[in-house]
């Protein structure tokens, strides 16, 4: 996208606080340039499609705040686990994880099937982040994993892919999905460690997607499954993940 569309679109932005007409021209302008999200619908759809397209815009390529060792939380929070994962993630618990797996799929040049040790071996980098919920409670801590980027990169991921989706273990087929730009970024991680640690079952362990530049939510735990894709509307009922179907965004940029 070059500089004149990106300027007309940010212009769209300071347009929409003028009133609905406003909005309505800078969502129009966003699909044209194709920053639209997978739950751009209803009364909300505007509003939505102008967060997300502007933010993309201006944040792209930032890297999520790595905060200083002295500030980790010294009782981070952790949402309560599912009363039962089931009887295969027991088992693999039970087993000290040896045999988890990320099947990795899709629009790749080569599906790959990686325990544990195979993710380690991609490169492993840590970062202290916030986990910041949108319920109003945040933390901060040291978070150890492999780069998405870099698994991608092992799949050969396929020109045409637009979307990453990522599937967990929990019941109800609990799943999310990204776009590229975060994909790739640096500060999106899988992680197996924390704060100098096995990240522990309670905060996601052994697997959990960290995706530090939006809310708690998007980082799904004791992730098992992604897969690559053109059109995330395949997935689910269309809204790129589960959490749009409860009233949530889909994206949830801080």
């Amino acid at each position: 996208m070059n500089k004149f569309s990106r300027r007309k679109l940010i212009y769209g932005g300071v347009a929409a606080t003028v009133g609905v007409a406003g909005l309505d021209a800078a969502a129009r302008l966003a699909k044209r340039y194709g920053l639209v999200p997978p739950d751009d619908r209803g009364i909300y759809g505007p509003g939505e499609t102008l967060t997300y397209a502007c933010q993309r815009l201006l944040t792209a390529h930032v890297q999520a705040r790595d905060f200083p060792r002295g500030m980790i939380s010294k009782k981070p929070f952790a949402n309560a686990v599912f009363p039962a994962l089931g009887e295969d993630f027991n088992r693999l618990q039970a087993d000290g994880f040896k045999d988890w797996r990320l099947e990795v799929n899709g629009t790749v040049a080569h599906p790959l099937s990686l325990s544990l040790g195979d993710l380690k071996s991609l490169g492993l980098r840590n970062q202290i982040t916030e986990v910041a919920c949108e319920e109003g409670w945040s933390y901060i801590a040291e978070w150890i994993g492999t780069p998405l980027s870099a698994v991608l990169q092992e799949a050969g991921v396929l020109p045409q892919t637009r979307y990453i989706v990522y599937f967990s273990i929990q019941p109800k087929d609990w799943w999310d999905s990204m776009d590229m730009s975060d994909a790739m970024n640096p500060s999106t991680l899988l992680t197996m460690g924390m704060n100098d640690g096995d990240l522990p079952v309670a905060f996601g362990g052994p697997l959990r997607m960290r995706m530090p530049r939006q809310l708690g939510y998007k980082s799904v735990k004791y992730i098992t499954g992604i897969v690559a894709t053109d059109d995330v509307k395949k997935f689910g009922k269309g809204l790129g993940s589960v959490e749009p179907e409860f009233g949530y965004a889909w994206y949830a940029g801080i």
